[in-house]
This record gives C-alpha cells, sequence and structure tokens, in this order.
C-alpha cells in the first residue's frame, strides 16, 4: 500500500495533535507542516522527522503532498482550504468550519470545483459516549427520541486557551462554534435536521470577549424531537453529559469523558443496564477521523462527516447567536 502524502497547517496544540495522529496511522507519511511561528514548525518537523515552512503555500506546491491538514484558527481556514483544493489537495480542516456561511460555501465549492475530498475534524462522533449513544438512540430499541439535553460548561478561557483570536467572534467563532461545534454536531447526528432554534443568554463573567459567555439554545428537530444545549464559560464547577429521552425510555450519561463513567439505559418498565465508558472499545479518535479521511481518498468515496456537515454545525451555531440577540426564535436554513 503506497503512502498518503500529508501536509500540517498550523502547528500548534490540535495540529500537534494531528499531526502526531496522522503519523501513527499505517499508510500515512507526514511530508511537511507549516506555522507563520517557525519554532512550533521547526520543533514539530523535527519531532516527526518531516520538513517544515513558514509559508503553507510552499508546503501545497509539493507533489509528494496529497492532502492537507488544517489547524489554524478557525478565521483562515476557508482561505487555506480553498487554496489547497485549487493546489490539487484533498482537505481536513479542522472545527469549527469557518465562523461564516460564506467562508464555509467557498470551502465546499472550491473542493467540488477541484474534485478533492473535503471533512471537518468534528472528532466526538469518534469517541466513546458520543458514538454509543447515537448507536443506542439509532438501534430503535427504545423509540424515537423525543428530546435531547447537552451541557458544556466551565470556566473562562484561561492557560494556552486565552489566545487574542478565541476572544474575538468573527476569528473564532465564539464559544458555540470554537468549542460546542462538537455538542451541536452529536445533536444533529443524533436526532437529525433542525429546523429551528431559540437561544438566551448573555455575557456574564468573561467581560473580553464580543460574544454570550452563556447561552441556551432550544432547538426544534425536523422528526418533532426537541433538544436543549447550555454552554457556558460561567461555571466554576463545570461538567459536561447529558441526556435522551426517547418513546421507550432514556439514555444518561452525565460524564462524557473518564472511564469510570457509565451511559445508563432506563425504560418505563423499569429495566435497565449501565455501560461503563472505558469498557467501549473504539479507536482512538484523533488517529480514527484521519484514518477514515484517507480511505475515502484511497477508496474515492465520501468521507463519514463531509463539508455540509461542518456548514450545518455553523449554521445552527448563527442562529442561536441571531436568537440571543433579537429575543426571537430563528428558522433554518438562514
Amino acid at each position: 500500500m503506497e503512502n498518503i502524502g500529508i501536509g500540517v497547517i498550523g502547528c500548534g496544540g490540535m495540529g500537534r495533535s494531528l499531526a502526531n495522529g496522522a503519523n501513527a496511522v499505517e499508510g500515512i507519511e507526514v511530508i511537511c507542516v507549516s506555522d507563520v511561528q517557525e519554532e512550533l514548525a521547526k520543533t514539530l518537523a523535527e519531532n516527526l522527522e518531516a520538513d517544515y515552512t513558514t509559508d503553507y503555500h510552499e508546503l501545497l506546491g509539493n507533489d509528494d503532498i496529497q492532502a492537507v491538514l488544517i489547524a489554524s484558527p478557525p478565521f483562515l481556514h476557508a482561505q487555506m482550504a480553498v487554496d489547497a483544493a485549487n493546489a490539487g489537495k484533498h482537505v481536513f480542516s479542522e472545527k469549527p468550519m469557518a465562523p461564516t456561511l460564506d467562508d464555509c460555501d467557498a470551502m465546499l465549492n472550491a473542493a467540488s470545483k477541484n474534485n478533492v475530498k473535503l471533512t471537518i475534524g468534528l472528532v466526538c462522533r469518534y469517541h466513546a459516549t458520543h458514538s454509543k449513544v447515537r448507536e443506542i438512540v439509532h438501534s430503535g430499541e427504545l423509540g424515537s427520541p423525543a428530546n435531547m439535553m447537552v451541557h458544556r460548561i466551565g470556566g473562562p478561557w484561561g492557560g494556552g486557551h486565552r489566545t487574542p483570536w478565541r476572544l474575538e467572534r468573527a476569528k473564532s467563532g465564539g464559544s458555540l462554534m470554537e468549542i460546542n461545534a462538537h455538542e451541536i454536531d452529536f445533536m444533529r447526528w443524533t436526532c437529525g435536521e433542525v429546523t429551528s432554534v431559540y437561544g438566551a443568554g448573555g455575557q456574564y463573567v468573561q467581560e473580553d470577549t464580543d460574544y454570550p459567555d452563556v447561552v441556551l439554545a432550544s432547538l426544534n428537530f425536523e422528526n418533532g424531537a426537541v433538544g436543549l444545549l447550555h454552554s457556558s464559560h460561567a461555571s466554576a464547577v463545570g461538567g459536561y453529559g447529558g441526556r435522551v429521552d426517547c418513546e421507550k425510555g432514556s439514555i444518561y450519561f452525565p460524564q462524557i469523558w473518564g472511564g469510570d463513567a457509565t451511559i445508563q439505559i432506563k425504560t418505563f418498565e423499569g429495566e435497565g443496564r449501565s455501560i461503563r465508558i472505558g469498557d467501549i472499545n473504539v479507536p482512538q479518535p484523533v488517529q480514527q477521523e484521519i484514518r477514515v479521511f484517507v480511505d475515502a481518498i484511497r477508496n474515492d468515496t465520501t468521507p463519514p462527516i463531509t463539508g455540509a456537515d461542518g456548514r450545518a454545525a455553523v449554521e445552527i451555531a448563527l442562529a442561536a447567536y441571531q436568537s440571543v440577540e433579537s429575543g426571537q426564535p430563528v428558522s433554518l436554513p438562514l
């Protein structure tokens, strides 16, 4: 099996994770990495025994590279993805896809025009809890979903996450995209297309951003189910979990991370079972999202997570922001 040559654009935390993940997957070779901060690119390149550059256009000109992994700040995704597609490279872009729908559409159009694959790094689909909850719902054992609630809450941006671009919605997409793209995608992946969003929230703790630090977003799904996403930077306690209530019973996942955490399933007849998350056998998630992307390239198939999926998460987040600002529900499509 001939190796697929990979280039990595952006050598910060997520770029390093993607590069190391790709390097661990059989049949992939990281050829070159790029970052405007030369020391970041040089260090990662040395660790991977790859080349590096501070100009991603130079990386795109390398004929040994068939695909790129883009892990730059979100406001740079679109231009880099379009340039990559125009250079004939398949594109993996980190989430959020882009802060605006126009940018998302530019990425989709460039991929289509150049006949290259486009996928978005909505990696939570490959985590144990997310994938098992969705599997149970779609098995039909509990009937159709009635409502889904997910919370992902914590304190203000801190440490290495407190970068200037994360404080501006135009650059990061705000918390609903930079963090909650995962939860929005999880809810849509589990319950189906969203038809309208009603959001409430505001800025309470994190004063140096230009977007809400608390949002409660109510989602109406095409199949009649409803959902509630709780996004917050205003919680000193924090937490990440949720539940799905269905016609015949409920799925409760109070803690998404952690091997000893459990998914609890209970019917209205009192029957129940508990699944320990650590007992769910899934491949390493970052490696898996890259593996299936490369498989799509090899087999000329559609990636499991498409550009349309990435765009949908952005659109739902934008609708929630609009609703918070207007105080009115917002119908989709925008």
